[in-house]
């Protein structure tokens, strides 16, 4: 594999896949299979498995191994798979990104480590080390503060550009500023995703390239839609689209990603199951809302 110079890297939509679980708890790689192919026609340039939306803390690298390899096999090259390969141990790390690379994937998605809370250059020494491990891998950084506790600087991240496959950053902090800040530091050749849904468009007005989606499970269309009518002048319809579609953004993060999703896709007729404890499914009150939210969406 050669390393990917295309710009954006992974296209503009990007959905963090849910990882389905049957009755007994085990993945259920043949229904991944089939929505990872409905995602992808259905919008999405590419899919993230085993991210947070994947449920990566409770899947053993075994499963997320089998899961990438059955969405490969189904997949081939019609779209982007990238995988999560982070971990707050680095040489953890190291060597998932490794087996990423060696699998096949196109990318890989390299969280903050997290709960340990290193200091800027413990950050920049963890990700030199992940870039080495597999220097033809496009990696994604992954800055999402409220679930590791370290926020990863755009001075960092100016720093990681010395290393030739990171490219991109999900930028998940909750703050549209943190896009400006990156592109002072790292110029417009460096990818930045939004990480929220609810920030796509007002993040692509001060430059970032796309998003990884979690609506895009349901609405991936509409996104793709939203971005176009951006990129195309059309500035008030993609207001219009962001409009209407803030309060599936909303609810789909009213709790604990992903369990709003699940209990989404749930009631859109795929039996994805509930999540792996210590998550539990969506409350009966929540549910409920949600269904009358996502009917009216699909009524209009």
């Amino acid at each position: 594999m050669t390393l990917n110079k295309s710009f954006p890297p992974f296209g503009n939509i990007l959905t963090a896949m849910v990882t389905p679980f049957k009755k007994d708890g085990k993945v259920d790689y043949e229904l991944a299979v089939k929505l990872a192919n409905y995602i992808i026609e259905n919008g999405s340039d590419g899919i993230v498995l085993c991210g947070t939306t994947g449920e990566s803390p409770t899947l053993t690298w075994d499963e997320q191994h089998q899961l990438f390899v059955v969405i490969r096999n189904s997949l081939q090259s019609k779209a982007k798979i990238l995988i999560g390969t982070g971990s707050n141990s680095t040489s953890e790390a190291v060597e998932a990104t490794q087996k990423a690379f060696e699998a096949g994937a196109d990318g890989a998605l390299v969280v903050v480590p997290y709960y340990n809370k290193p200091p800027q250059d413990g950050l920049y020494e963890h990700f030199k080390d992940v870039a080495n491990a597999a220097p033809k891998l496009p990696i994604m950084l992954y800055n999402i503060p409220g679930r590791t506790g370290s926020n990863l600087l755009p001075k960092t991240v100016k720093k990681l550009m010395e290393f030739p496959n990171i490219v991109s950053i999900k930028a998940a902090s909750g703050r549209i500023e943190e896009v400006t800040e990156l592109r002072a530091e790292c110029g417009s050749e460096f990818a930045i995703y939004s990480g929220d849904d609810s920030l796509l468009l007002p993040m692509l007005s001060v430059g970032a390239v796309g998003v990884v989606s979690v609506a895009s499970h349901i609405v991936g269309l509409q996104l793709k839609d939203m971005i176009s009518n951006f990129q195309n002048g059309n500035v008030l319809k993609a207001l219009d689209i962001h409009e209407r579609l803030q309060p599936l953004f909303k609810a789909l993060f009213e709790t604990t990603n992903p369990i709003p999703i699940k209990a989404a896709l749930e009631q859109l007729g795929w039996e994805v199951g509930p999540p792996r404890p210590p998550l539990v499914k969506l409350n009966d009150d929540k549910t409920q809302k949600l269904s009358i939210l996502i009917n009216k969406l699909f009524e209009n």
